[in-house]
């Protein structure tokens, strides 16, 4: 079996960092999908796809795939560069505005 473990972005719907701390041990497609002949919906056989396996740490995921004889991937995560203005969000409404309010 062939897995990847990776620490997941954040969401372009989301300003936090939720749901990006925990590391993620996932496996890939066995399997091709297929295409049902008479609804058209895409199915596959291969049910390891739909498990997705939460660590807190790195070298938790390595050792479970270690123990468990899985053929794991590490992908290390980029770094996010943060966007932290000055002022804030504050800064929009300010009285002592620098230039003129224009959408």
């Amino acid at each position: 079996m062939r897995a990847r473990i990776y620490q997941p972005a954040k969401t372009a719907m989301q300003s936090g960092t939720a749901k990006t701390r925990d590391w993620v041990l996932e496996f890939a497609p066995a399997s091709a999908r297929e295409i049902d002949p008479l609804m058209g919906w895409t199915s596959s056989a291969d049910t390891q796809t739909q498990v997705h396996l939460s660590f807190p740490t790195r070298e938790a995921a390595v050792q479970y795939a270690r123990d468990h004889g899985i053929d794991a991937q590490v992908i290390e995560p980029k770094p996010r560069r943060h966007n932290i203005r000055a002022r804030g969000y504050g800064e929009n409404f300010a009285t002592d505005r620098r230039g003129p309010w224009t959408h």
